[in-house]
């Protein structure tokens, strides 16, 4: 089972405008997006939702920086 977060705009919308890769672990997962929140947060996304496979393990969690 692959995991994966779902980019989602301010007002909730899933945005499939940025790359985001399918990761072998939920470590891997978090790993990605700690060292490219501050890119997704640039390029519009306000939250992310975490999945493994269809199932939804949490989210939204907002990108900020505080």
């Amino acid at each position: 089972m692959s995991w994966t977060w779902r980019l989602e705009t301010a007002d909730g919308a899933a945005t499939t405008e940025l790359p985001v890769p399918a990761l072998p672990s939920q470590s891997d997962a978090e790993s990605w997006l700690g060292e490219n929140w501050r890119e997704l947060q640039q390029s519009g996304v306000a939250a992310v939702t975490l999945f493994e496979g269809s199932r939804e393990v949490y989210g939204p969690m907002p990108l900020s920086d505080q």
